[in-house]
């Protein structure tokens, strides 16, 4: 199996073509090569699969699977770097290219200092992915409360393809994520669990956060969630367009239009490829 690895702000990915898979991928299988120790070592994997032909113009499909062996809808810094992997295979032109995903249609372009603009779509703050109902609501989830261990929290909900729990704090460095991140994650308001983000504000108007990723746990980086954090920032007036978002691996721009599509701007970038040895191959199958 060759692979190639790479990362966005630090949040890294093994990237494969969908043929070199020995077996499909599960919890085991993504587990061992997520593995920091005894594998290669992700937060996840990208598989670059052809287009299924529901999309019109699409190059390329783009699965995503976190080190549990789920498959979310989307993944922000894995978009960017498949754009990179694309145009490393001659897929990608000057202009936006599009990706089909399970959060539908993705369009990113890859600029001339080799960061990469992703047309993230229309942010929502309510969908399928939040138990509204239960909140006694059927609009925007901004400002409600959620309990979680032994504790009240006030949060916006904000989908981007994915769902994101985002929630205001006076000090990200003093959430105890690894204790609280799973709570959120897993609590009853979200059917396909969650995303959790604690931000804080800055004098210059950026945002500061923290991220607790859905299958996955603490990451440096997360795109999907850094995109959640600059509309939610905009829409508690937090923030204004563009938002700087400074995450533990560096920092993304968000541009959050009146119409509600965003932007997000940021860099990606290839660390080594490689092959698995005949003994990894075993332990796959």
């Amino acid at each position: 199996m060759r692979f190639s690895k790479w990362h966005g702000l630090g949040n890294d990915f093994i990237m494969v073509e969908e043929p070199e898979l020995p077996q499909p991928l599960d919890a085991r299988r993504c587990a061992l090569l997520c593995d920091r120790h005894f594998g290669i070592g992700a937060d996840g994997i990208l598989v670059h699969c052809p287009p299924s032909g529901a999309v019109p113009g699409a190059v390329a499909r783009m699965r995503i699977f976190n080190a549990d062996g789920s498959e979310p809808e989307m993944c922000g810094n894995g978009i960017r770097l498949f754009a990179l992997y694309l145009e490393k295979l001659g897929l990608v032109g000057e202009g936006e290219v599009i990706v089909e995903t399970l959060a539908g249609p993705i369009r990113p372009r890859v600029l001339d200092d080799g960061r990469v603009q992703v047309h993230m779509g229309v942010a929502r703050f309510v969908s399928p992915a939040i138990d509204s109902a239960a909140l006694g609501t059927t609009g925007d989830v901004i400002g409600q409360r959620l309990e979680a261990d032994g504790a009240t929290y006030v949060f916006t909900f904000v989908d981007v393809g994915n769902p994101h729990c985002i929630i205001v704090s006076d000090s990200v460095k003093a959430i105890e994520l690894e204790k609280i991140g799973p709570e959120i994650e897993n609590h009853a308001l979200f059917p396909r669990r969650t995303n959790v983000e604690f931000i804080q504000t800055e004098a210059d108007g950026s945002i500061t956060m923290r991220v607790w990723e859905r299958g996955v746990g603490e990451t440096l980086a997360c795109g999907t969630g850094a995109t959640a954090v600059g509309v939610a920032a905009v829409r508690l007036g937090l923030a204004e367009s563009p938002v700087t978002v400074h995450l533990l691996g560096g920092d993304l721009e968000i541009e959050v239009g009146a119409d509600g599509q965003v932007l997000m701007l940021g860099p990606a970038e290839e660390v080594f490829a490689g092959t698995l040895s005949a003994g990894m191959l075993e332990r796959l199958t």
